[in-house]
């Protein structure tokens, strides 16, 4: 087990790990913007696209992972919001632990972990906290005034592009669907590389407060988890990837996006990294308890 778990660890990991040291090594700050910014807008929608293709999604049938994918969301920031925060605005305490990083660490560990064969209801996931991130996450960071924003996300229309066109996927040329499959293939690497290079860069401040936050994050998480699973009726396979996915760091995104709204940016970026730091921790414990119980 201990291998096995190596195998699927390690590999997320080491890719992130030469992001970061290649960012240290760096005599001026690398710029990801562009980079990112591209891999937001061309590469994870091809992902997304070609993963739905192949895998096609049956919503009637999956509905228990979909409602799972939303409650592991919001249950998590309604326990969050009774609980006294830690010295933070109510939005950049709520958003980090609500949002996940479903995107440069859970893709490609729930891959390792749990199969290829998963990619589908793993992009459902994805796509489900990328819908709620650019909807009801910036209106809680912008006081409601980009409530329509997720219509701008390519990856929500990619995925609905996805969905409809699974049915009838043999009659799209092959040259199409091979030059979406290698597009999609360079986001995962990219996701953890730029992941590496974006805590290379910054450093964690406010250390005791990042680590309450965090404390109550997994904990919120903890909490969340069983009631999901006992409210609905999820296969193992799904259970499995509910479970991780709620007890993953939070998103780097938060931080870029408090970055914008100017909610404590600084902070919010102390919380994040700490996070995603703890998660070498973490997430060996979650995903070996999900192979064991599960």
């Amino acid at each position: 087990m201990l291998f096995t778990l190596l195998n699927i660890v390690l590999p997320v990991f080491v890719v992130a790990g030469l992001g970061f040291v290649f960012g240290r090594r760096q005599r001026r700050a690398p710029d990801m913007d562009f980079i990112n910014h591209a891999n937001v807008m061309v590469f994870c929608p091809a992902l997304v696209f070609s993963a739905l293709l192949d895998n096609p999604v049956n919503l009637v049938r999956g509905w228990p992972l979909v409602a799972a994918g939303v409650l592991i969301i919001l249950v998590p920031g309604l326990l969050l919001a009774l609980v006294r925060r830690p010295g933070l605005t109510r939005p950049a305490f709520l958003v980090p632990g609500m949002f996940r990083n479903t995107g440069n660490i859970g893709i490609p560990l729930m891959m390792l972990a749990y199969g290829n064969d998963q990619l589908g209801d793993i992009v459902v996931l994805f796509v489900l906290s990328n819908l709620l991130h650019f909807s009801l996450g910036l209106f809680l960071l912008s006081q409601g005034s980009s409530r329509w924003m997720w219509l701008r996300n390519p990856n929500i229309w990619a995925a609905l592009l996805g969905v409809a066109l699974a049915p009838h996927r043999d009659w799209l040329p092959p040259f199409v669907t091979t030059s979406v499959d290698l597009t999609g293939q360079i986001a995962i690497p990219l996701m953890l590389f730029g992941l590496g290079v974006r805590l290379s860069q910054d450093r964690i401040e406010h250390v005791g407060l990042a680590l309450r936050t965090n404390g109550l994050y997994l904990l919120a998480g903890l909490v969340t988890l069983p009631l999901v699973l006992w409210l609905l009726p999820l296969t193992p396979a799904w259970s499995r990837l509910v479970a991780l996915s709620v007890m993953l760091p939070p998103a780097v995104l938060n931080y870029l996006l408090c970055e914008q709204y100017r909610v404590e940016p600084r902070t919010v970026a102390s919380v994040v990294l700490l996070g995603n730091l703890l998660s070498v921790a973490t997430i060996p414990l979650v995903v070996w308890a999900t192979l064991t119980w599960i």
